[in-house]
C-alpha cells in the first residue's frame, strides 16, 4: 500500500482486493496502515491485526520470495507470540490450482499444538475461531460453521 489509508484499487504490487478493510465505513483510514508501520513493540498491537502482503509475496512471485517475506516481516512477531500468549494466523487466499484445492493456514502461538490437521478450514472457520477466542458473537457466514477447536494445547 503506497500510503496509510490508501483507497485506490492498485499501486505497483499493491491490490486493494486483498485489503478489504478499506471497504468498511466503520474502519477509519487511520487503522489501515502500511506494513512499514507494523510495530516492533508487539504489545502495542490491537487485539486483532491483519497483515496483507503485496502481490509479489507468494501471490505472483515464487514461494521462496514469500518465505523470505514471512521470515523478514513476521518471524519476530511469531517468536513474541509464542512467549506472550498471543496467536499468529497465516492463511492464504489461493491454492496451487490442483484438483484438491488446498489452501495453507498456519496457527502459531503459545497454546497451539504442533502438528498437521486434516480438518476442513475456510476463511469462515478462521473468522469464527477469532470471534470465539475474543468472546464475540458470530457474523454473517461464520455463524454457519464451527470454530477450529482441535489445535489447542
Amino acid at each position: 500500500m503506497p500510503s496509510d489509508g490508501y483507497s485506490g484499487c492498485t499501486s505497483g504490487n499493491y491490490a486493494r482486493k486483498h485489503n478489504p478493510w478499506v471497504n468498511f465505513s466503520n474502519v477509519p483510514a487511520s487503522s489501515n496502515l502500511r506494513s512499514a508501520d507494523f510495530p516492533t513493540t508487539f504489545g502495542n498491537l490491537p487485539t486483532v491485526s491483519i497483515v496483507v502482503p503485496n502481490l509479489c509475496d507468494m501471490h505472483d512471485c515464487s514461494v521462496s520470495t514469500g518465505d523470505t517475506w514471512l521470515k523478514n516481516h513476521l518471524s519476530a512477531y511469531a517468536t513474541w507470540a509464542k512467549a506472550n500468549n498471543s496467536l499468529l494466523v497465516v492463511t492464504f487466499d489461493e491454492d496451487d490450482h490442483s484438483a484438491s484445492n488446498r489452501i495453507a493456514t498456519v496457527f502459531y502461538g503459545a497454546h497451539v499444538a504442533t502438528g498437521s490437521y486434516s480438518e476442513h478450514i475456510t476463511h469462515y472457520t478462521v473468522l469464527r475461531t477469532l470471534e470465539t477466542l475474543n468472546g464475540l458473537d458470530c457474523t454473517s457466514n461464520s455463524c454457519s460453521v464451527s470454530a477450529i477447536s482441535d489445535i489447542w494445547n
